[in-house]
C-alpha cells in the first residue's frame, strides 16, 4: 500500500492542480471482530496511514481519505476458503450487526469512493468513512 500511494502521490504532485487518494480499509478498525486480530489491526494502521499521509500531501493540495466497509456482498469470503453455505450464513448473520438489517452493495462503496475522488469533496481530507450500514455503531454481536 506504501509503495502504492508513495507512486500516485508522485504522479498527483507532478500534475497541475489538485488530486485525491482514497485508501480502503474496513470498519474492523473502528470496531474489532474476534478472531481477525491482524485484520482488525492492519486496517488501523490503513486509517492512522490516511492521517499520516495527508499531513504529507495536504499542503500540494493532495486529499488522503478512507472509506471502511462493512460486510459487502463480493466473493472475497469464498475465494478465501469460505463455502457457499458457510457464505451464507455470514450474510445471515450479518443482518444482525449492521443497523440497517443488511450486507451492503459494491455499487455502494464505488459511489463513495467515486464522491471522496471527486470535486465535490474538495474540503474533504483525513476522514475515515463508514459505508456499513451503521455497524460501527453498535454492540459486537
Amino acid at each position: 500500500m506504501v509503495v502504492q500511494v508513495d507512486f500516485q502521490a508522485k504522479n498527483l504532485i507532478s500534475s497541475p492542480g489538485s488530486g485525491s487518494i482514497v485508501n480502503v480499509s474496513s470498519v474492523n478498525s473502528m470496531r474489532p471482530s474476534p478472531g481477525v486480530l491482524v485484520y482488525n489491526m492492519s486496517k488501523a494502521a490503513v486509517d492512522q496511514f490516511t492521517n499520516c499521509i495527508t499531513i504529507e500531501l495536504a499542503s500540494k493540495q493532495i486529499r488522503v481519505n478512507s472509506i471502511n466497509p462493512g460486510v459487502i456482498v463480493t466473493e472475497i469470503h469464498k475465494r478465501a476458503g469460505m463455502d457457499y453455505v458457510e457464505y451464507k450464513k455470514f450474510l445471515e448473520h450479518s443482518k444482525t450487526t449492521h443497523a440497517l438489517g443488511r450486507p451492503g452493495q459494491v455499487d455502494e462503496v464505488a459511489k463513495a469512493i467515486a464522491f471522496l475522488a471527486s470535486d465535490d469533496s474538495s474540503f474533504i481530507t483525513a476522514t475515515q468513512l463508514p459505508i456499513d450500514g451503521g455497524s460501527h455503531a453498535l454492540c459486537p454481536q
